[in-house]
């Protein structure tokens, strides 16, 4: 199992970025996905997740309105669309399977994360 985020990079408070989280060795529509995030000195926290059960999306109050979630079967692709972004968005961004919440204690599997620096 193997999970392989890109996308990430430096940009401007107020414009938009792309991540992208590739899966091999298991299928992303079988399994709840999501985005987390680690900030400097901060815990890693849910940003946007998947259930696997209904497919409904979780997202943080923080990211509501501004960030969506996608993935595509085909391409065994996970994506996180960021628009309106903000200095305090600036973080890891880290692919994930999760198996319950929308919480770091729930996680199966890890990428290893793309850094995202928001400038102001």
């Amino acid at each position: 199992v193997q999970l392989v985020e890109s996308g990430g990079g430096l940009v401007q408070a107020g414009r938009s970025l792309r991540l992208s989280c590739t899966a091999s060795g298991f299928r992303l529509d079988y399994r709840g996905v999501g985005w987390f995030r680690q900030a400097p000195g901060k815990e890693r926290e849910g940003v946007l997740c998947i259930s696997v059960s209904d497919g409904s999306a979780y997202y943080a109050d923080s990211v509501k309105g501004r960030f969506t979630i996608s993935r595509d079967g085909a391409k065994n692709t996970l994506y996180l669309q960021m628009n309106s972004l903000k200095p305090e968005d600036t973080a890891v961004y880290y692919c994930a399977t999760v198996y319950d919440l929308c919480d770091p204690r729930y996680v199966d599997y890890w990428g290893k994360g793309t850094l995202v620096t928001v400038s102001s």
